[in-house]
């Protein structure tokens, strides 16, 4: 009697007869990602959800969880949280915040003098201040801006207590006013989370009137960059978006018969719906779509550093050291400036920009001189010449007799 040979079985279901389940959504149905190399020279096996695409090592390692515990803000994302995440976060700094508030007390002027509180007090205090900020509904990059200026200063002075980190912030000669009255409202929302107050000091930031370059250095900047990097800049500069609603653009916010792209606004700001170039969206389509974002959903601090690497090299080709000076948001107000040059409409300005508060746009008024009213004209017989004009920049004004569109452009 011949035997039977045994049924092949798929990995993910010997492991769920095993009993292993996703330890986030219990899901029995995983992949085997790789083999994780601890210092005693020991393996463990590495898992992948195939529901939930939660990570996780099988069997567990008490020393590998403690050492996340510490470094949790590095190891966990802000952007890929999860409920059981944040509640290891929360059991881990428990110790650490009950120190916290038997030093503090009920203020904490007198609370600790500098050295006497240790890296656990701290490292746990931050963490649970991020996470503090994250579930008041603050965004992405002001948590991560905070979180930088505690960290700054718990290098310096004790950040529990109101008068060293006061006198720490006054003497930093490096940080301009505006940055000691960012680092100012980061230490006042730190003691909210503390349930505590001070007397925070008194910062003004100086405004400046922001940097306008050529139209000319933009289009350099743009031909020299990779296809991706080339495609985000094109985008800012017909449009004026922030660099965030840029990042946050889905293939279906895009018209292409129509070439119109909405934007969601961000910052309090106004959604708005923009008029490109058939060339944007030629630049757009090229992309690969790698997912529903038409940047593929990638880190935008790893495009703002490709982005200073490029624009470093180009500026060392063209021997122009304007370039260095261009960022993300000198495009929008590129945009806003040549807008109200060519309308002399500022509400039209503010319904670009998606600004709520017409004060944050009456800013480039200051910008433009109106004293000279020389213009660029052309002229288009056809459909198709009046359309490329448009796109140029250039203002219908009237038709001839002999049927020729006058067209015009501020020089």
């Amino acid at each position: 009697m011949v035997e039977e040979a045994p049924a092949f079985k798929p990995a993910f279901k010997i492991e769920a007869e095993n009993g292993l389940r996703c330890p986030e959504c219990g899901n029995t149905r995983l992949y085997r990602d790789g083999l994780r190399y601890l210092s005693s020279g020991q393996t463990v096996q590495r898992y992948l959800c195939r529901q939930c695409g939660y990570r996780f090592s099988w069997p567990r390692c008490e020393r590998q969880h403690k050492t996340k515990d510490l470094k949790s803000e590095h190891a966990i994302t802000l952007d890929r949280c999860s409920s059981r995440a944040l509640a290891l976060l929360e059991q881990s700094v428990e110790g650490a915040m009950s120190n916290i508030e038997e030093k503090s007390g009920s203020g904490l002027a007198g609370a600790t003098q500098p050295g006497q509180t240790s890296q656990v007090d701290v490292k746990g205090a931050l963490v649970q201040f991020m996470w503090w900020l994250k579930k008041q509904g603050y965004s992405d990059a002001t948590v991560k801006t905070r979180v930088k200026i505690l960290k700054q200063l718990a290098k310096t002075c004790n950040v529990f207590d109101p008068e060293d980190v006061k006198k720490t912030i006054a003497t930093w000669e490096t940080w301009s006013e505006g940055h000691k009255q960012v680092a100012v409202q980061a230490y006042t929302s730190f003691l909210e989370m503390l349930g505590l107050k001070w007397d925070p000091p008194r910062y003004r930031h100086v405004k400046g009137l922001p940097f306008i370059p050529l139209e000319s250095e933009l289009d350099a900047l743009i031909s020299g960059c990779s296809r991706k990097l080339a495609a985000s800049l094109q985008l800012l500069k017909e449009t004026g978006m922030r660099i965030g609603e840029a990042w946050r653009l889905k293939w279906t916010d895009i018209d292409e018969e129509q070439c119109l792209i909405r934007c969601r606004a961000e910052k309090g700001g106004e959604p708005r719906v923009f008029k490109v170039s058939g060339k944007l969206i030629a630049m757009l389509k090229a992309l690969p779509k790698v997912n529903e974002y038409v940047f593929g959903g990638s880190s935008l601090s790893g495009h703002r550093w490709s982005f200073d690497k490029q624009k470093k090299r180009l500026a060392a080709k063209l021997q122009n050291p304007r370039l260095l000076n261009i960022t993300f948001h000198t495009f929008r107000h590129w945009k806003a400036t040549m807008e109200y040059h060519k309308t002399r409409d500022i509400l039209h300005v503010k319904q670009l920009l998606g600004h709520k508060n017409i004060n944050s746009t009456l800013v480039y008024t200051q910008l433009v001189n109106f004293e000279s009213d020389e213009y660029y004209s052309a002229t288009a017989k056809t459909t198709e010449e009046a359309k490329q004009l448009v796109e140029a920049g250039f203002e219908y004004v009237c038709t001839t007799p002999e049927n020729i569109m006058l067209f015009r452009k501020r020089k």
